[in-house]
């Protein structure tokens, strides 16, 4: 038996290495100054065609510099893109900058204020236009059923043994073991398993937690936080690694065998990593079904970044899934360029000497993107997204928002770029809890 320190779920957001939301402001200390920018529109959220202004003022003691301005839409942008760009007058330390979108998407407005002594400070925000009607940027392939059913036929060949290793924790009305899994796809399931003491058969529902991007151990409490909650609780980590080793073992992975892992094998559907990843979700999941304690009902799968896009992609992959939570998902729209749009991370698809997507890769990519996972699923879905996110662009997130089938909430951020804040995190827990009838549908929001 092992004993191992635990840790909040506040810091295991960290691990997940998420950035802070980007303010509303920035301060530079020295000179004592704010530079703050919003929508005239408190939601950000405006239809195509409509005006939007984005109101930007300067505060502080001194507010003699200049303002720089620029719109993008994450792919192009300023005046080469008919887009505004430019210096802003401030008049009493406010200016503003009007655009209008016109077609479904995002534009976002960056701003530098350079005091006349002292150093740039920089702001942005971003506004949405006509969200909902964004479209995958490229059919589901023909064939992407097919595929992904031969690759759950041959996971079914591989024998469904797990080796369960006791992990001492001090609440005692809890189980925790390191679960090992055998899985296809060259790395097993590795994950922290936590259950209720004594649950009765069929009596808890099962939670899946999948990790952002990066080279760590899985998460114990996560694990714990499922199970003192009454729920069959796994975290696996996104590589099939043994947990709980020193740090430098898990440096020495990404530096070495796993470094830049989210590009390996991508010009084949057969070897781009990902396939592997996503198998690894669907074994944990016939892991946790298989349990005694198991309802029968309820497989919930949460996330943020890229464990959003696995959220994503474990609710179109499995129909034993009852609800995904996936925040800011990555891997999501690889061929936005085609469409017009920024790439979601990770970026899978480059652009060749004629400056169009590779072809080969751009084919491997769709059969691994999280969009077109999201048109196969029914699952109940909660999902976050950051108007000025740069890593998961709200693009990306929106394409697969709305091909989802099943009842969804989407919680928009026009402030917040790449991160899981607290505020998140709880409406997410609690929206699980609501779902397996842990918690009043009331006290649940």
């Amino acid at each position: 038996m092992r004993l191992l320190p635990t840790c909040s779920f506040g810091s295991i957001l960290f691990l997940l290495s998420l950035p802070a939301v980007f303010p509303q402001s920035q301060t530079a200390a020295a000179a004592d100054v704010a530079v703050k920018i919003v929508t005239d529109r408190e939601n950000a959220i405006y239809d195509v065609g409509e005006k939007a202004t984005f109101q930007i003022s300067v505060e502080g003691d001194d507010v003699d510099g200049t303002l720089d301005y620029r719109v993008d839409d994450y792919l192009v942008g300023g005046t080469d893109a008919g887009m505004p760009e430019g210096k802003a007058e401030l008049s009493d330390g406010k200016a503003e900058v009007t655009i209008s979108g016109q077609k479904p998407g995002f534009l976002r407005c960056q701003v530098t204020f350079t005091p006349a002594d002292g150093k740039p400070i920089k702001a942005v925000a971003g506004a949405a236009f006509s969200p909902t009607e964004i479209e995958l940027s490229m059919p589901v392939p023909d064939d992407f059923d097919s595929f992904w059913d031969e690759q759950k036929r041959l996971l079914a060949e591989v024998p469904l043994a797990a080796e369960l290793t006791p992990v001492e924790f001090r609440d005692k009305t809890i189980e925790c073991f390191d679960a090992q899994i055998q899985c296809l796809g060259g790395a097993p399931v590795s994950g922290y398993f936590g259950k209720p003491k004594d649950a009765e058969a069929k009596s808890c529902p099962a939670i899946l937690w999948v990790h952002g991007a990066g080279v760590r151990s899985s998460s114990l409490s996560n694990a714990v936080k499922g199970a003192t909650a009454g729920m069959l609780s796994m975290d696996i980590n996104a590589h099939g690694l043994p947990n709980g080793k020193p740090a430098s073992f898990y440096a020495e992975q990404s530096g070495g065998p796993l470094k830049n892992y989210r590009h390996a094998g991508r010009d084949n559907r057969e070897t781009i990593y990902f396939r592997g990843m996503y198998l690894r979700l669907v074994r944990a999941i016939d892991f946790l079904t298989a349990q005694p304690e198991w309802d029968g009902k309820h497989v919930v799968v949460v996330g943020h970044s890229q464990g959003g896009g696995q959220s994503l992609a474990a609710g179109g992959l499995d129909n034993r899934v009852t609800m995904i939570a996936p925040g800011v998902p990555a891997i999501c729209d690889h061929s936005g360029v085609v469409a017009g749009r920024v790439n979601g991370w990770p970026k899978l698809v480059p652009n060749g000497e004629d400056g169009k997507p590779e072809p080969k890769i751009l084919t491997a990519a769709r059969y691994v993107d999280a969009a077109n996972f999201a048109s196969r699923c029914n699952a109940e879905a909660i999902m976050s997204v950051g108007f000025v996110d740069s890593v998961c662009p709200p693009s990306s997130c929106y394409a697969a928002y709305n091909v989802l089938k099943g009842k969804k909430k989407v919680i928009n951020e026009p402030l917040m770029a790449h991160a899981a804040p607290a505020h998140i995190q709880t409406a997410f827990f609690n929206q699980i809890l609501e779902h397996v009838q842990r918690q009043p549908a009331e006290t649940a929001r």
